[in-house]
This record gives structure tokens, C-alpha cells and sequence, in this order.
């Protein structure tokens, strides 16, 4: 073989492996772009090195801006991020912690998510950062923690109903005889009895819903029109001063679903809504609907994930959720009212669970917005009978 046949094949295996290089470069930053979680690359100096689209979307910053930031301006001050960076850049080694937070500056609620840190030896000082949004699992505990909660309620609604209700149509009774032969002041006590009776038993039969076990009849159901007719009965009454702002898909596939019953829960978060805005001049409510055909639920026991493509939105622009209480909104006789039972918002949640479906509430001052999942009408749902409730009798 001539030098000049070497030198050939020399040059060829060169432009081989400098290809072959370039192609991987390009499959591993097409995996990195594919993947959902947020991933960074961060300098000594604590500047943003590299960045996925999952990381543009976390930080709500496109990449030319994203490239060439400091780390710790997109972060609260004191963020254990930083801290963490550093940490594994001492150590040379991995390190992974969770519930981190990294809210954006000014911010009042914080942001948790899961950190996996790791040195990348080979590029002179460079952290792997990659941030897991644990809103997901939380959402999962929270969707088992309703349903726990309203099995509570529904035989808890079930006892008062037998054990509350007719000694208290006895009691009423009673104090409605003793009136006719008392005095102006004895009177008004009956009184007081009779009203503080009826008050409890309006309350007994609000909870008598969650022991309903009857197998829910569904059909076709334009979520359009439900929305619509529920802003309609607001607008005529509890959220008469309120501005409705509506943001819908119009090509938005029927849900599988008792139409009655999506009015009521629906009905339900518009009033918690209105109620959370009160007076002010500037109240707005915005009804949003939209496909989202990457989002499924596996539940407990069920061969496949359910898809859950139909999103339903309530937002507005109130005061917000009380932190204290955030995690527990949807549980019966949590309120924030002095007057209200705490029953509305988890008979929302045992509505939209009969249904398969997930409500989720995310909230900002100013911007709680409620978020019903569910899953879109198929042909052979209803073909199938009904099937009965969670608890009730075979």
C-alpha cells in the first residue's frame, strides 16, 4: 500500500470519527431535549452553562437568555441550591435532595422540587443540575388523601342522618308545644331552638350527598354548555358584580359524565371563587378549557394509565389560598369562611373522583386557578352499564 493510500485511509477514518463524534453530540443533546425535567450545566462561577427545554420552560426564560445567567439571580436569595452546587463541586461527588426550594425572587409561595447534583469531571468544574417538579407525586398523595377523606365523610353522613335527625324532629316538635303557653321572653328561646335545629339538620342533609351511592347515569356532555349555564346562574346572582372572562377550545371532544352533577361541582368552585373576591372592583373570573393528551392516571389495582385529556379551569383573581390550609382544601369542614360548612369544595372533589377524574388547586396572590382533569367520551363507555360508586352495596 502506497503513502499516499495510508494517508487516504488515515483521513477518511478521521472525518469517520469526527462524524460519528458530531452525531453523538447530537443524539445525546436531542435525548437531553426530550427529557421532561429540567436540567442544567453550571460553570464554577455559578453561571448557567447549558440548558434543556424542560429548563427554558421551568424558569419561563428562553435559552439565549437562559445561557449566560447567574444561577442565583433566578433563584430566592439564600436558595440551598446554591449551597448544594457547591457542595458536590467540594466533594467531586453526587448528591441528591429533595424538597428543595427554588421559587423565583419575589415570589411569596415557595416552589419545592427533587435535585440530583453531579460533577461532570471532564469539563473543567461543570455541575449536572437536574430539577424534578414534585407536583406530580404530591398531586397523587393529595387525589388518594380526598378520596380517604370523603369515604370518612359519606359514613359519617350515614350515621347522622339516623342517629341526629329524628331525635331533632323531636326536639323541634317539643320546643314548638312549649311555646304556645310561655312568656314574650321563654318564647324567644324556643325560637332559638327551633332555628338552631334547623340549621343542624340544612347541615345533616348537606352531607347526606356524599353517602349517595345510586350508580350515576351519564352521557355525552358539551363541558361548553355546563360552563355556560353555570356562569349564567352566577351572573344572575352571587357574582352579579364579577367579569367573566372565557378562554375556550372549541374543538373540544365530549366528556363521559352526569351533566347535573358537573353543573353543581362546577357551580361550587365559580362561588368559592366569587367568595374569595368579594367586593373588589376589579374581580375576574376565567373559564378555560383545553386538550392535553400527554396527561394519564394509574390508579390502585387498574391494568393501564387512564388517559385524562380534558382540562376544565377555574381561575381568579382573589386574595389566594391560605398557606395553612392549601394542603387541605378539598377536605370536608375545612373553610376559611365564618359562616360556611366546608362542605362545597369537597363535594367537588367526590364529584369529580365518581367521574375518574383529578381537581388540583394551584394558588398565587392573585391567580388561584382550580383544575379539573378528566377523561373524554369514548363509544364504548356507553355501551357498558353504569358502574356503581366507590362504598356502595353489590
Amino acid at each position: 500500500m502506497s503513502i499516499s493510500d495510508r494517508s487516504g485511509q488515515n483521513d477518511l477514518r478521521r472525518k469517520n470519527y469526527t462524524a460519528l463524534k458530531v452525531l453523538e453530540e447530537r443524539g445525546r443533546s436531542c435525548v437531553l431535549e426530550a427529557l421532561p425535567n429540567a436540567i442544567l450545566t453550571v460553570s464554577r462561577e455559578g453561571v448557567i452553562d447549558d440548558a434543556n427545554a424542560a429548563a427554558e420552560a421551568f424558569f419561563e426564560i428562553g435559552k439565549p437568555l437562559l445561557i449566560g445567567q447567574k444561577l442565583e439571580r433566578l433563584l430566592p436569595f439564600g436558595s440551598p441550591l446554591i449551597t448544594l452546587i457547591q457542595h458536590v463541586r467540594d466533594r467531586g461527588a453526587p448528591v441528591n435532595e429533595y424538597k428543595v426550594d427554588v421559587g423565583r425572587p419575589g415570589q411569596e409561595a415557595d416552589r419545592r422540587v427533587d435535585v440530583h447534583c453531579a460533577p461532570l469531571a471532564e469539563m473543567d468544574g461543570l455541575v449536572l443540575v437536574v430539577l424534578q417538579e414534585r407536583t406530580i407525586a404530591d398531586k397523587i398523595d393529595r387525589q388518594l388523601s380526598h378520596r380517604g377523606a370523603v369515604r370518612s365523610v359519606s359514613g359519617l353522613a350515614s350515621m347522622l342522618a339516623h342517629e341526629i335527625k329524628n331525635p331533632l324532629s323531636g326536639i323541634r316538635g317539643a320546643a314548638q308545644l312549649l311555646e304556645s303557653g310561655l312568656s314574650d321572653q321563654d318564647r324567644a328561646l324556643t325560637r332559638l331552638i327551633c332555628e338552631e335545629t334547623d340549621r343542624i339538620v340544612r347541615l345533616v342533609d348537606r352531607m347526606e350527598v356524599f353517602s349517595d351511592a345510586r350508580p350515576l347515569k351519564r352521557e355525552r356532555v358539551n363541558i361548553h354548555s355546563v360552563l355556560d349555564h353555570v356562569k349564567q346562574v352566577a351572573q344572575s346572582g352571587f357574582a352579579r358584580r364579577v367579569r367573566f372572562i372565557e378562554n375556550y377550545d372549541p374543538s373540544l371532544p365530549p366528556v363521559f359524565a352526569n351533566r347535573d352533577q358537573l353543573v353543581q361541582a362546577f357551580l361550587n368552585l365559580v362561588k368559592n371563587s366569587a367568595e374569595a373576591i368579594g367586593d373588589a372592583v376589579d374581580g375576574e373570573i376565567e373559564l378555560s378549557t383545553a386538550f392535553r393528551p400527554g396527561v394519564s392516571l394509574r390508579a390502585m389495582g387498574a391494568k393501564s394509565p387512564v388517559g385524562l385529556p380534558l382540562e376544565f379551569c377555574v381561575r381568579d383573581n382573589g386574595p389566594g389560598v391560605p398557606d395553612d390550609i392549601a394542603a387541605h382544601l378539598f377536605d370536608p369542614f375545612v373553610t376559611t369562611k365564618s359562616s360556611g360548612t366546608g362542605l362545597g369544595l369537597a363535594l367537588v372533589a367526590k364529584i369529580v373522583n365518581d367521574h375518574g377524574g383529578v381537581i388540583e388547586c394551584e394558588s398565587l396572590p392573585r391567580r388561584t386557578t382550580f383544575r379539573v382533569l378528566m377523561p373524554m367520551y369514548r363509544a364504548k363507555q356507553a355501551e357498558k352499564p353504569s358502574e356503581k360508586r366507590e362504598g356502595s352495596r353489590s
